[in-house]
């Protein structure tokens, strides 16, 4: 079983990266701030505008680190990277099976499916949980969306194509999003939620659960690079220059379990205040260089709580759940598993 190594997060916007035999070193205005072995790191992520030296971006490279550059906000900006990984058969398999609309099918089936399942749990989780509490309006609205994403999700078997499947997958969303105001505890308006804004995101919520999706974005497309496959050839998400379409696939199952509930753990706890997030004159919102270390830290330590895996059968950090799902996937892909098992969280 894979080991959960490190991932290590550099948030000062002013810090420099360099490397001292088989070690990061993180410097802040020439003072050391942190040092950690390279054989204990799986990725680097760096906020920093001040950047790598090019000793660390080779020894990265080398190691098979991932290294990602996002902007402050979390935005996407570049990533380092080695030597293709993997074999090449797999990823001459991967482009053929992506060109073959009855092999893709199957696979997004499940990615779609187990999506909706997991949206699915977020709601009867916080019915389970809070339903006593709740004002009745809000209960009976997350009771009908559980009803429709059930529902959802035994209707990708009946689909006949991708694009219908894309369609449901959107009708997920579309509901999910439209009670995730009833999922927050918080009595503070700052954290009022209606409706998904990207780009920038326009309130408190939606700049959390952005940033939430860009850190799950690098460890998804690691996971798929790792086990050689190509993470810009998607199956759901069609091919676009510049986006990794087969890491936000794999992003899909995901999401609700790692990023979703993680975002409305620290808001409905207080450990995130609406004084965290600082708002800018065009009416984008992110967070504070101090929100940002503490989600991070709750990202890290939400990773390591474990469970068992539904298809695989064995106990494992949830942080491993994706390098799982991409193994299971590329072993579909090579004809070692009848059908891609989505991950379905319960």
């Amino acid at each position: 079983m894979r080991k959960l190594l490190n991932t290590i997060y550099v948030t000062s916007e002013d810090a420099w990266l360099r490397k001292d035999r088989e070690n990061l070193v993180i410097e802040v205005q020439g003072v050391e701030r942190g040092r950690v072995p390279l054989h204990m790191m799986e990725g680097l992520v760096c906020f920093s505008r001040a950047g790598a030296s090019p000793s660390v971006m080779a020894a990265c490279a080398e190691a098979g680190i991932g290294l990602s550059f996002l902007t402050p906000n979390g935005r996407f900006q570049a990533r380092v990277e080695g030597q293709r990984s993997g074999n090449v058969l797999l990823r001459r398999t991967q482009y053929r099976v992506a060109d073959d609309a009855a092999r893709v099918l199957p696979v997004v089936r499940g990615i779609v499916a187990g999506k909706a399942a997991n949206q699915r749990t977020v709601v009867m989780r916080a019915l389970r949980d809070h339903a006593v509490k709740m004002p009745e309006e809000a209960r009976d609205a997350l009771l009908a969306v559980e009803r429709q994403l059930s529902h959802a999700a035994r209707r990708t078997l009946a689909a006949s194509d991708v694009a219908e499947l894309r369609g449901i997958e959107g009708d997920c969303a579309r509901l999910y999003f439209s009670v995730f105001n009833h999922l927050i505890r918080h009595d503070d308006a700052a954290f009022a939620f209606v409706g998904r804004s990207r780009r920038p995101p326009l309130d408190r919520v939606n700049a959390l659960l952005s940033f939430l999706y860009a850190i799950l974005g690098h460890d998804c497309r690691s996971a798929l690079e790792a086990v050689g496959l190509d993470p810009q050839v998607g199956l759901l998400h069609a091919d676009r220059p510049g986006r990794a379409s087969l890491a936000l696939d794999l992003m899909e199952e995901m999401r609700p379990v790692l990023a979703d509930r993680l975002a409305l753990s620290l808001i409905n706890r207080r450990q995130i205040a609406a004084s965290d997030f600082l708002v800018e004159d065009g009416g984008a919102v992110r967070m504070s260089d101090d929100a940002r270390k503490a989600m991070l830290v709750a990202w890290q330590e939400r990773k390591k709580e474990e469970l068992r895996h539904p298809f695989l059968g064995e106990a494992l950090s949830l942080g491993l759940v994706v390098h799982i799902q991409a193994q299971l996937l590329a072993r579909h892909l090579r004809g070692d598993l009848d059908g891609y098992p989505p991950f379905i969280w319960k």
